[in-house]
Protein backbone atom coordinates (compact mmCIF):
# COMPACT_ATOMS: atom_id res chain seq x y z
CA UNK A 1 0.00 0.00 0.00
CA UNK A 2 1.52 3.74 -0.54
CA UNK A 3 2.84 4.98 2.26
CA UNK A 4 0.70 8.33 2.69
CA UNK A 5 -2.78 6.09 2.23
CA UNK A 6 -5.74 7.92 3.73
CA UNK A 7 -6.62 5.47 6.91
CA UNK A 8 -9.97 5.06 7.46
CA UNK A 9 -11.17 5.17 11.18
CA UNK A 10 -14.36 5.03 13.11
CA UNK A 11 -14.98 8.48 15.48
CA UNK A 12 -16.51 8.38 18.70
CA UNK A 13 -19.07 10.60 17.53
CA UNK A 14 -19.26 8.04 14.16
CA UNK A 15 -18.01 10.20 11.69
CA UNK A 16 -15.52 8.18 9.46
CA UNK A 17 -12.15 10.46 9.46
CA UNK A 18 -9.39 10.66 6.95
CA UNK A 19 -6.17 10.92 8.49
CA UNK A 20 -3.33 12.26 5.47
CA UNK A 21 -0.67 14.41 5.57
CA UNK A 22 -1.13 15.38 9.25
CA UNK A 23 -4.78 16.40 8.78
CA UNK A 24 -8.01 14.81 10.49
CA UNK A 25 -11.07 15.55 8.09
CA UNK A 26 -14.15 13.36 8.37
CA UNK A 27 -14.64 11.17 5.44
CA UNK A 28 -18.75 12.44 4.88
CA UNK A 29 -21.91 14.03 6.42
CA UNK A 30 -22.48 16.87 8.84
CA UNK A 31 -19.22 16.30 10.32
CA UNK A 32 -17.57 16.85 7.42
CA UNK A 33 -19.60 20.20 6.92
CA UNK A 34 -17.74 21.83 9.69
CA UNK A 35 -14.52 20.67 9.37
CA UNK A 36 -14.17 21.71 5.74
CA UNK A 37 -16.06 24.85 6.17
CA UNK A 38 -12.73 27.00 6.16
CA UNK A 39 -12.10 25.26 3.00
CA UNK A 40 -12.58 26.34 -0.67
CA UNK A 41 -14.54 24.35 -2.99
CA UNK A 42 -11.38 23.31 -4.83
CA UNK A 43 -9.57 22.26 -1.53
CA UNK A 44 -12.69 20.11 -0.67
CA UNK A 45 -13.11 18.32 -4.05
CA UNK A 46 -9.62 17.58 -3.92
CA UNK A 47 -10.26 15.90 -0.54
CA UNK A 48 -13.02 13.59 -2.23
CA UNK A 49 -10.81 12.69 -5.76
CA UNK A 50 -7.76 11.69 -3.72
CA UNK A 51 -9.89 9.11 -1.71
CA UNK A 52 -11.58 8.50 -4.51
CA UNK A 53 -8.48 7.60 -6.61
CA UNK A 54 -7.66 5.53 -3.43
CA UNK A 55 -10.81 3.18 -3.43
CA UNK A 56 -10.52 3.24 -6.92
CA UNK A 57 -6.99 1.31 -6.64
CA UNK A 58 -8.01 -0.92 -3.86
CA UNK A 59 -10.70 -2.66 -5.67
CA UNK A 60 -9.24 -2.78 -9.14
CA UNK A 61 -11.52 -0.15 -10.65
CA UNK A 62 -8.36 1.81 -12.03
CA UNK A 63 -5.94 -0.69 -13.31
CA UNK A 64 -2.63 -0.23 -14.80
CA UNK A 65 -0.59 -2.17 -17.68
CA UNK A 66 -2.12 -2.17 -21.80
CA UNK A 67 -5.51 -1.77 -22.63
CA UNK A 68 -7.40 -1.34 -26.16
CA UNK A 69 -9.53 1.71 -26.20
CA UNK A 70 -12.30 2.17 -28.66
CA UNK A 71 -10.17 4.44 -30.36
CA UNK A 72 -7.88 2.04 -31.31
CA UNK A 73 -5.15 3.52 -29.15
CA UNK A 74 -3.51 1.23 -26.18
CA UNK A 75 -4.01 3.32 -22.63
CA UNK A 76 -1.43 2.58 -19.96
CA UNK A 77 -4.47 2.77 -17.37
CA UNK A 78 -8.16 1.94 -17.69
CA UNK A 79 -11.34 3.01 -15.40
CA UNK A 80 -14.01 0.12 -14.77
CA UNK A 81 -16.70 1.82 -12.60
CA UNK A 82 -18.18 -1.98 -12.49
CA UNK A 83 -15.92 -2.82 -9.76
CA UNK A 84 -17.58 -0.95 -6.89
CA UNK A 85 -19.63 -4.28 -6.70
CA UNK A 86 -20.10 -4.43 -2.70
CA UNK A 87 -22.47 -2.41 -0.29
CA UNK A 88 -19.71 -0.27 0.86
CA UNK A 89 -17.72 0.57 -2.11
CA UNK A 90 -20.73 1.42 -4.06
CA UNK A 91 -22.19 3.50 -1.29
CA UNK A 92 -18.56 5.17 -1.02
CA UNK A 93 -19.16 6.35 -4.75
CA UNK A 94 -22.26 7.50 -4.63
CA UNK A 95 -20.90 10.02 -1.82
CA UNK A 96 -17.77 11.09 -4.26
CA UNK A 97 -20.94 11.42 -6.82
CA UNK A 98 -22.82 13.57 -4.41
CA UNK A 99 -20.39 15.31 -3.09
CA UNK A 100 -19.02 16.67 -6.55
CA UNK A 101 -22.29 17.12 -7.58
CA UNK A 102 -22.56 19.78 -4.65
CA UNK A 103 -19.08 20.97 -5.12
CA UNK A 104 -20.23 22.26 -8.84
CA UNK A 105 -22.41 25.22 -10.16
CA UNK A 106 -24.21 22.88 -11.82
CA UNK A 107 -28.33 23.61 -10.97
CA UNK A 108 -30.21 20.26 -11.43
CA UNK A 109 -34.12 19.11 -10.27
CA UNK A 110 -33.22 15.54 -11.10
CA UNK A 111 -30.77 13.09 -12.05
CA UNK A 112 -30.67 10.23 -14.88
CA UNK A 113 -28.58 7.52 -15.74
CA UNK A 114 -27.99 6.04 -19.17
CA UNK A 115 -27.98 2.63 -19.18
CA UNK A 116 -26.88 0.23 -18.61
CA UNK A 117 -23.88 0.79 -16.48
CA UNK A 118 -25.15 3.91 -15.15
CA UNK A 119 -28.01 2.63 -13.47
CA UNK A 120 -26.52 1.87 -10.17
CA UNK A 121 -24.46 4.93 -10.13
CA UNK A 122 -27.78 7.36 -10.41
CA UNK A 123 -29.50 5.62 -7.87
CA UNK A 124 -26.46 5.53 -5.07
CA UNK A 125 -25.90 9.27 -6.23
CA UNK A 126 -29.71 10.16 -5.14
CA UNK A 127 -29.38 7.96 -2.21
CA UNK A 128 -25.99 9.77 -0.86
CA UNK A 129 -27.35 13.43 -2.01
CA UNK A 130 -30.33 12.74 0.30
CA UNK A 131 -28.70 10.99 3.08
CA UNK A 132 -25.28 13.19 3.09
CA UNK A 133 -26.78 16.51 1.67
CA UNK A 134 -30.58 16.08 2.43
CA UNK A 135 -31.42 16.77 -0.89
CA UNK A 136 -34.17 14.58 -1.90
CA UNK A 137 -34.27 14.66 -5.45
CA UNK A 138 -36.45 12.20 -8.14
CA UNK A 139 -34.28 10.24 -10.43
CA UNK A 140 -34.90 7.93 -13.65
CA UNK A 141 -33.07 5.55 -16.36
CA UNK A 142 -34.01 4.17 -19.34
CA UNK A 143 -33.98 1.23 -21.32
CA UNK A 144 -31.90 0.07 -24.51
CA UNK A 145 -34.87 -1.03 -25.57
CA UNK A 146 -38.41 0.59 -25.32
CA UNK A 147 -40.85 -1.64 -23.96
CA UNK A 148 -43.93 -2.49 -25.33
CA UNK A 149 -46.00 -4.32 -23.21
CA UNK A 150 -47.27 -3.70 -19.89
CA UNK A 151 -46.45 -0.10 -18.40
CA UNK A 152 -44.23 0.45 -21.62
CA UNK A 153 -42.19 3.11 -22.47
CA UNK A 154 -38.29 4.19 -22.46
CA UNK A 155 -37.71 5.73 -19.29
CA UNK A 156 -37.89 3.86 -15.84
CA UNK A 157 -38.36 5.30 -12.30
CA UNK A 158 -39.60 9.34 -11.82
CA UNK A 159 -41.23 11.12 -14.79
CA UNK A 160 -38.59 13.17 -17.19
CA UNK A 161 -39.28 17.44 -15.61
CA UNK A 162 -36.91 19.82 -15.17
CA UNK A 163 -33.39 20.36 -15.26
CA UNK A 164 -32.14 16.64 -15.38
CA UNK A 165 -28.29 15.93 -14.30
CA UNK A 166 -26.91 12.90 -16.33
CA UNK A 167 -24.68 10.92 -14.44
CA UNK A 168 -22.36 8.52 -16.30
CA UNK A 169 -18.61 7.01 -15.54
CA UNK A 170 -16.50 8.05 -18.31
CA UNK A 171 -16.91 10.16 -21.35
CA UNK A 172 -15.17 8.83 -24.76
CA UNK A 173 -16.59 9.26 -27.91
CA UNK A 174 -19.79 11.40 -26.15
CA UNK A 175 -22.13 8.60 -27.42
CA UNK A 176 -23.92 7.54 -24.53
CA UNK A 177 -24.59 11.03 -23.87
CA UNK A 178 -26.16 12.47 -26.97
CA UNK A 179 -28.72 9.71 -26.34
CA UNK A 180 -29.17 10.42 -22.73
CA UNK A 181 -29.87 14.58 -24.05
CA UNK A 182 -32.51 12.99 -27.25
CA UNK A 183 -33.96 11.16 -24.29
CA UNK A 184 -34.18 13.48 -21.87
CA UNK A 185 -35.67 16.16 -23.73
CA UNK A 186 -38.41 14.10 -25.91
CA UNK A 187 -39.56 12.96 -22.40
CA UNK A 188 -40.03 16.97 -21.12
CA UNK A 189 -36.77 17.46 -19.45
CA UNK A 190 -34.07 19.96 -19.86
CA UNK A 191 -30.46 18.68 -19.98
CA UNK A 192 -28.46 19.99 -16.94
CA UNK A 193 -25.36 18.96 -17.09
CA UNK A 194 -23.44 15.71 -17.05
CA UNK A 195 -21.52 14.38 -14.03
CA UNK A 196 -18.81 11.65 -14.24
CA UNK A 197 -16.36 9.63 -12.17
CA UNK A 198 -13.08 10.63 -14.31
CA UNK A 199 -11.75 12.75 -17.30
CA UNK A 200 -9.43 11.09 -19.05
CA UNK A 201 -8.46 14.75 -20.96
CA UNK A 202 -7.77 12.96 -23.71
CA UNK A 203 -8.21 13.83 -27.58
CA UNK A 204 -11.22 12.95 -29.10
CA UNK A 205 -11.22 13.16 -33.08
CA UNK A 206 -9.97 16.16 -33.24
CA UNK A 207 -7.80 19.11 -30.88
CA UNK A 208 -10.12 18.86 -28.46
CA UNK A 209 -11.08 15.50 -25.76
CA UNK A 210 -13.96 13.90 -25.96
CA UNK A 211 -15.37 15.76 -22.99
CA UNK A 212 -14.84 19.57 -24.63
CA UNK A 213 -16.24 18.01 -27.39
CA UNK A 214 -19.05 17.05 -25.20
CA UNK A 215 -19.30 20.62 -23.48
CA UNK A 216 -18.96 22.25 -27.54
CA UNK A 217 -21.03 20.38 -29.57
CA UNK A 218 -24.06 19.80 -27.03
CA UNK A 219 -24.06 22.88 -24.86
CA UNK A 220 -23.72 21.57 -21.51
CA UNK A 221 -21.28 21.72 -18.32
CA UNK A 222 -19.42 18.38 -17.34
CA UNK A 223 -18.13 17.68 -14.07
CA UNK A 224 -16.03 15.29 -13.37
CA UNK A 225 -15.11 13.59 -9.47
CA UNK A 226 -10.93 13.83 -10.84
CA UNK A 227 -8.91 13.95 -13.91
CA UNK A 228 -6.12 12.43 -15.36
CA UNK A 229 -4.06 15.48 -13.85
CA UNK A 230 -5.83 14.66 -10.68
CA UNK A 231 -4.79 11.07 -11.02
CA UNK A 232 -0.78 11.88 -11.86
CA UNK A 233 -0.63 14.51 -9.08
CA UNK A 234 -1.15 11.30 -6.66
CA UNK A 235 1.06 8.87 -8.56
CA UNK A 236 3.62 11.19 -8.08
CA UNK A 237 3.13 11.23 -3.98
CA UNK A 238 4.22 7.23 -3.64
CA UNK A 239 6.83 5.29 -5.12
CA UNK A 240 4.67 1.99 -5.44
CA UNK A 241 3.41 2.96 -9.03
CA UNK A 242 6.62 4.65 -10.60
CA UNK A 243 6.34 2.39 -13.93
CA UNK A 244 2.94 3.71 -14.22
CA UNK A 245 3.07 6.82 -13.76
CA UNK A 246 5.99 6.74 -16.38
CA UNK A 247 3.74 5.53 -18.90
CA UNK A 248 0.54 7.68 -17.84
CA UNK A 249 2.56 10.85 -18.28
CA UNK A 250 3.80 9.91 -21.50
CA UNK A 251 0.49 8.98 -22.54
CA UNK A 252 -0.83 12.52 -21.08
CA UNK A 253 2.03 14.00 -22.80
CA UNK A 254 1.02 12.12 -26.30
CA UNK A 255 -2.70 12.81 -26.11
CA UNK A 256 -3.44 14.67 -23.68
CA UNK A 257 -5.20 18.53 -23.75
Amino acid sequence: RPAQRTLMRQSAVGCAILYQKGQCLPASGPCLEKMISGLSVQDEVRVYGTEFIELALEVGALQFGKFKLKSGRISPYFFNSGKFSTGYTTAKLGQYYADTAMASDVEFDMLFGPAYKSIPLVAITAAALAEQHGVNLPFCFNRKEIKVYGDGGEVIGAPVEGRVLIIDDVITAGTSTREAIATIRQAGGEPAGALIALDRQEKGTGKLSAVQETKQSLGIKVTSIVRLDDLIAYLETTEDYVGSLEAVAEYRQRYGV
